[in-house]
């Protein structure tokens, strides 16, 4: 198999190629508005493009190194990690973080402890995770009975809570429809206390995404008021739930229920075979996790729970790398003190 840098013109073939919204060359071309090198290699077997990765390179404040990330590829092999630890020497990275798009249930562990170990054999390490290791995945390809009848009694309760009160799920995808997304975004983040992209980050995905057809704005409205906004990815028939903001009014009408469900039903209307709600914890979570409240909420939706393989590192300057982790970790424990002191 032969790999080298793809063209401009192969946009069409790469995106084929690929299989998750975050390795679309719309994205990288996203990530590259917010100052982030791109790289986007192709591996031919007999002129065709069979598979392809796009590397995103993040520069280390002080030291004038750089962090390679690879997310949501296809299942590792030589390939690939012989490609990653190239580019990672072009752009002087210490590692190229791997989160690979390859998910099994829970009960599926013994597979994917072989491809782990494969990786590890190949010059990479367990890293620290930017995307949680479980989702759950919701099969779209049931009827709409079948998928309202999965849902748990309460969530069935608080869908038809919503429909009664008279909440709305309208489509707004738009830069006004980005705008409320983000008024809404702040409210959430000061009142749970957990950590957004800022407004640039978002209006410059909108600026890049908004008319790629990949990226849909939606909101619940009652009694003319957008109570949440969430923003979904359409992509080679699978939906995904990244970004989503909800306000602390109304909260017994129950918009966010109503919300999901009616997201269901778009994910069928554009013929997507698998709903991914982006993240979840693991099995037995535990409700003292802060993020147990969006873990229970998904889960009332009837969708399996997904373990992806995990995250891996691998290393390109290995003794700089130890020395990285090391302060990198004292990073996270102040981090983790100044939430927990309320800094």
């Amino acid at each position: 198999m032969v790999s080298r840098p793809l063209r401009e013109t192969e946009k069409e073939i790469y995106n084929q190629a690929v299989d998750h919204p975050l390795q679309s060359w719309e994205w990288g071309e996203f990530r590259h508005q917010t100052g982030i090198d791109i790289e986007r290699v192709g591996f031919f077997d007999g002129g065709k493009l069979k598979k392809a990765i796009q590397v995103s390179f993040h520069p280390i404040p002080l030291i004038h190194r750089y962090v390679g990330y690879l997310p949501k590829s296809y299942m590792p092999d030589e390939d690939q990690l012989v490609i990653l630890k190239e580019l990672g020497k072009k752009h002087r990275a210490l590692f190229v973080k791997i989160e690979p798009n390859v998910a099994h249930p829970i009960d599926h562990r013994s597979e994917q402890a072989v491809v782990s170990q494969f990786i590890l054999d190949h010059g990479a390490v367990y890293g620290r995770p930017l995307f949680t290791k479980y989702t759950f995945q919701i099969d779209l390809t049931q009827t709409e009975a079948e998928l309202f009848a999965n849902l748990t009694p309460k969530t069935r309760y608080n869908v038809r809570l919503a429909i009664k009160k008279g909440v709305t799920i309208v489509e707004n995808t738009s830069k006004a429809g980005m705008e409320t997304y983000l008024e809404i975004l702040k409210e959430t983040t000061r009142r749970q206390g957990f950590y957004a992209h800022s407004p640039e980050y978002f209006r410059t995905m909108w600026q890049t995404l908004g008319r790629s057809g990949m990226i849909r704005i939606f909101q619940a409205v009652y009694e003319k008021e957008v109570l949440a906004s969430w923003i979904m990815f359409v992509f080679h028939h699978k939906l995904y739930y990244p970004y989503g903001a909800s306000s602390a009014k109304h909260r017994n009408v129950m918009a966010s229920n109503l919300m999901m469900w009616e997201m269901i039903k778009f994910g069928q209307q554009m013929k997507c075979d698998t709903f991914d709600l982006w993240g979840a914890l693991g099995p037995n979570a535990s409700k003292k996790n802060p993020w147990y409240g969006f873990h229970r909420f998904k889960a009332g939706y009837g969708g399996q729970l997904m373990e992806f393989l995990g995250t891996f590192d691998v290393l390109v300057d290995p003794p700089v790398y130890q020395i990285y982790t090391v302060a990198e970790n004292l990073r996270w424990k102040i981090l983790k003190l100044k939430a927990k002191l309320g800094i």
